[in-house]
């Protein structure tokens, strides 16, 4: 490829992230974020037309000005498939290129087997790719645990630990681009949620433990070996206590339905979510303490990563939204109290995520768009048309 082969490409690649990450953006809107003049937009969406990346239509019409187009996935173009794998049910989706859901499903486990769970997965693959063919370009995947790129090294559900993720793709031509859930569910955030525009944010969501990831401008910071955002375990909890991780006096113990059932001197349940769903519901005084007791371990340790990080807002999800809601006032409390004294005036806003239970499922779709347009996976596609 020559040199001026690869600048068109990288313009390319330029636009259709946009695309991506912008569902109706407008030829002009790009041109000017670009810098590109009106010809060098209207020659290089033409290539990306030709090549079966791009369609467009007449923008509304806003008063005097030349007209635009929406710039939007070509509707024979290359598509990506999201899995969503959750302790209890796993999704999928097929996405175009501007983001968009072409399909979505809702399974149940029957058994939370690794060896089934990942046959699972594997069929939902191999079934899109017979149905769609060569549109079928990636995978991206969202998976409830601590990952080094495609090992899950560890996991809220034991019998998942150690898994290689790379079978669910084995012996196909597609790549599989992998992440932890709540790391994904803070991308779909800073892309299309409650986090767009924030130069920093911390976003994280409460399952079976609490995880989470810090964004600045837009993008996580994934560590050294990709496995950061674990802040389910912090020491922010009882050091006498053991994590299921190694370490002790983990938040994690303090946040969940473990905690509530640790609380309420109950037996460790097998679905710590829906546990946490039926204490919410009781109105006991016992229950009530248990709640307040989580929401105030809730609030501080916030305020400690607030402490730590100085975002300029932190989004909550899952079992975080409802559990802040039964006890406001505590989780108030606990969190300015827990703040060093000059974020107090103003306290960064803790708001509920945008996406919710959606989040991991657009943050994998996110993940397998940002690689279907680099460079090389446009070159490649092209190269088939």
């Amino acid at each position: 490829m020559t040199s001026g082969r690869r600048g068109q490409w990288q313009t390319a690649a330029e636009i259709l992230t946009r695309v991506s990450r912008h569902p109706g953006i407008t030829r002009a809107a790009v041109a000017q974020e670009l810098g590109l003049s009106t010809s060098s937009a209207t020659e290089v969406t033409a290539r990306l037309r030709d090549a079966q990346l791009l369609s467009e239509a007449p923008a509304p019409s806003r008063g005097r000005g030349r007209p635009t187009t929406l710039l939007q996935a070509h509707p024979s173009g290359p598509l990506a498939l999201a899995l969503d794998l959750r302790q209890s049910n796993w999704r999928t989706a097929v996405v175009g290129l501007d983001g968009s859901f072409l399909s979505q499903d809702d399974h149940r486990h029957r058994t939370r087997r690794a060896s089934t769970v990942l046959g699972n997965l594997r069929r939902a693959v191999l079934e899109a790719q017979d149905l769609y063919g060569e549109r079928l370009r990636a995978v991206g995947l969202a998976v409830p645990g601590t990952l080094r790129g495609s090992l899950l090294l560890q996991s809220s559900a034991p019998e998942w630990a150690a898994l290689d993720l790379e079978t669910i793709t084995a012996d196909t031509d597609l790549p599989l681009v992998a992440g932890n859930d709540a790391t994904l569910s803070g991308l779909a955030e800073a892309r299309g949620g409650a986090a767009v525009g924030a130069g920093t944010a911390l976003h994280l969501i409460i399952e079976a433990g609490i995880g989470g990831t810090l964004l600045i401008d837009g993008a996580p910071a994934l560590g050294a070996s990709g496995a950061a955002g674990e802040f389910g375990h912090t020491p922010y909890g009882d050091r006498s206590r053991a994590c299921l991780c190694g370490a002790h006096g983990c938040w994690n113990l303090e946040v969940d339905g473990r905690a509530l059932a640790y609380h309420l001197q109950e037996p460790d349940p097998d679905d710590p979510h829906a546990y946490t769903l039926q204490v919410l519901a009781r109105t006991d005084a016992a229950a009530v303490q248990a709640v307040e007791k989580v929401v105030a371990a809730i609030g501080a340790g916030l305020a400690g990563l607030v402490n730590a990080h100085d975002p300029d807002v932190i989004t909550i999800g899952g079992l975080a939204v409802p559990l802040r809601a039964a006890a406001e006032d505590v989780f108030h409390q606990a969190y300015l109290a827990s703040l060093m004294h000059f974020h107090r005036a103003d306290p960064p806003p803790v708001v509920p995520a945008a996406h919710q239970s959606d989040g991991p499922l657009r943050g994998a779709a996110a993940l397998a768009l940002d690689h279907l347009t680099t460079e090389e996976a446009l070159a490649s596609w092209a190269a088939t048309r």
